[in-house]
């Protein structure tokens, strides 16, 4: 078999393609470049060298005029950036990129000079366009997408259920799922990680008088103060397997039975539910009821981590700074950022999301760059989704004597770095990993790759 055969497999996959892909370019920093660029099978060349085609204009003193390309690459289904000679560098994922090619992953960091910009994969063609700015704000792929789920799911009837990080917004957007619905009654926020497990039912449903010690009056419960509306059961995994058979009730008949009472009441409230732990996981283990899950799920929305809309982040600094500014009196003055800020902050893994960049802003000094304190390397991560953070992408220089140390087998984004670093050869990649050519290519089938 020769470096130009495609490998054979039982059954042969479809290439994918840039197109395909969605992939796009956002450039955020410094503001006055602040644009989208899509990317397609075409090369790009990124720089100031200005009507060239195929060319992206990036007007800045520290962008060279050809700075860095960016090409398709079909062996391994990616987009592959290499430096141009620039005279102040390129960056990925906070690494230095030669004119060896590396793989830019999805929500990669990618700097050019002192010009920022975040590579997304699988952009979104609609956006919901009824759906508050205020309420989901942000031009990142994944917040786009998002829109779009929730303006679906807001004009149906049925249940809810948001997944998601804590600070992630969750009641932001139950919230405006709320009022997309058109429903008239109110929206009733409820923390069932916060209800008491003796009074629970109680709570929920409601009680008779004389029910229980205490009981001196009847007590409609929250559901029936939604009557007409929603109710929002943010950390609905925290409730109490018995409670659960309860509230499964109340989606499946329409009825809640207040506790001391021997007839069900009616109650007209949309159920919009909020979680950071994974209910189908939980209910295979027996810790969340299976039925339950699939009466709260007709609609799934997972809302995506700070870190999966990095595109976002100086728009969400910029906005909880002006609103804690307004709220304390003070003029609400842009943020001040520089470029070496930019990138730190965009590669941190902001595991709390929202409430870290809260905490940012309080700690912040009215006039200093903002910046990731240096302190905040300890924070430890709360519970929540394994939603891994990109990593920068490993370059395998030519000619480098420094080859990696052998294993069983290498992980697939690995093997396809080593290829793109190669230029797709299989004969030059086996020579670097020092290995045998067929057994690149039985690796290479393993995980869906061509050769060239």
């Amino acid at each position: 078999m020769t470096v130009s055969e495609t490998v054979k497999r039982p059954m042969e996959a479809p290439v994918s393609r840039a197109r395909d892909l969605g992939a796009q370019l956002q450039v955020i920093f410094p503001p006055k470049l602040c644009t989208t660029l899509a990317l397609e099978e075409a090369p790009v060349i990124l720089g100031r060298q200005p009507g060239s085609e195929g060319s992206a204009l990036l007007v800045d003193d520290t962008v060279s005029r050809r700075h860095a390309e960016i090409r398709w690459d079909e062996a391994t289904a990616s987009h592959l950036l290499r430096d141009l000679g620039s005279s102040n560098g390129s960056r990925v994922g906070g690494e230095r990129v030669t004119t060896s090619p590396v793989i830019l992953h999805d929500g990669a960091v990618v700097r050019l000079g002192d010009v920022v910009a975040v590579y997304e994969r699988g952009r979104g063609a609609e956006d919901g366009a009824a759906v508050s700015r205020e309420a989901i704000p942000g031009g990142a792929a994944a917040t786009t997408r998002l829109r779009a789920q929730v303006a679906a799911a807001a004009g149906d009837p049925s249940p809810v259920l948001l997944i998601g990080e804590t600070g992630t917004g969750k009641e932001r957007i139950a919230r405006e799922i709320h009022r997309l619905s058109g429903r008239r009654g109110p929206l009733v926020a409820v923390n069932c990680a916060a209800l008491s497990p003796q009074l629970v039912e109680s709570q929920l449903f409601g009680h008779r008088r004389g029910a229980f010690t205490g009981a001196d009056r009847d007590e409609p419960g929250l559901f029936r103060a939604a009557q007409g509306g929603s109710i929002f059961l943010d950390e609905v995994g925290e409730l109490p397997t018995e409670q659960q058979a309860k509230l499964l009730r109340v989606l499946q008949e329409g009825e809640v039975l207040p506790v001391g009472a021997t007839k069900p009441v009616r109650v007209d409230a949309r159920v919009i539910a909020a979680t950071w732990r994974d209910l189908r996981a939980l209910a295979d283990a027996g810790g969340f009821r299976l039925d339950l899950y699939a009466r709260m799920s007709p609609w799934e929305i997972r809302v995506p981590a700070l870190r999966s809309r990095r595109a976002d982040l100086l728009a969400w600094i910029e906005r909880i700074h002006q609103h804690w500014r307004r709220e304390r009196g003070l003029h609400p003055d842009v943020p001040r950022f520089e470029a070496n800020a930019v990138e730190r902050l965009l590669l941190f893994p902001w595991s709390d999301n929202l409430r870290g960049i809260d905490r940012l802003v309080h700690q912040q000094s009215s006039d200093a760059v903002y910046d990731v304190p240096p302190d905040w390397a300890a924070i430890p991560r709360g519970p929540a989704p394994a939603l891994a953070a990109p990593t920068a992408a490993v370059v395998i220089e030519e000619g480098s004597s420094d080859r990696p140390k052998r294993r069983s087998r290498p992980s697939r984004e690995e093997l396809v770095q080593a290829l793109a670093a190669h230029d797709g050869s299989v004969r030059a990649t086996a020579k670097a990993l020092g290995r045998e050519r067929r057994l690149i290519y039985r690796w290479m089938e393993l995980y869906g790759l061509r050769s060239k």
